[in-house]
């Protein structure tokens, strides 16, 4: 089964990371690295991206039958998608299991979905 694994953030630990220091910073890094080469190595880990600021998003609305590409960012809310690890492990539990592992689940910003198969979640 396949769960995406959505890392988002917010202010709060924007203002964290922001007051971390190069060597603290390094450390963050080298977590996530651990985390990947973990997942790697089990099989688990089907994809993993990290996304950049959502003032360089670029939204393309349909209007009038015809795209109209305008930039970002959109979202009037609190939190950001920071990016991602899809997974494919065999149950949720241990897809959070994963997710717990990750330094944004100490806020609440960590989400675990399944993902939809053509036949519907595999739940």
């Amino acid at each position: 089964m396949k769960y995406l694994i959505l890392i988002n953030g917010n202010e709060k630990s924007r203002a964290v990371w922001e007051s971390f220091t190069d060597e603290q910073r390094s450390a963050g890094y080298e977590l996530y690295a651990r985390l990947h080469q973990r997942l790697q190595a089990s099989g688990e880990l089907v994809a993993a991206e990290a996304l950049t600021d959502p003032s360089l998003a670029v939204r393309v609305p349909a209007r009038d039958s015809s795209l109209i590409a305008t930039d970002g960012p959109f979202a009037e809310v609190k939190e950001q998608l920071n990016g991602f690890y899809l997974v494919d492990c065999e149950s949720l539990d241990r897809a959070v299991e994963i997710a717990e592992g990750f330094p944004e689940a100490a806020y609440g910003l960590v989400e675990v979905r399944p993902v939809l198969n053509l036949g519907g979640p595999d739940v």
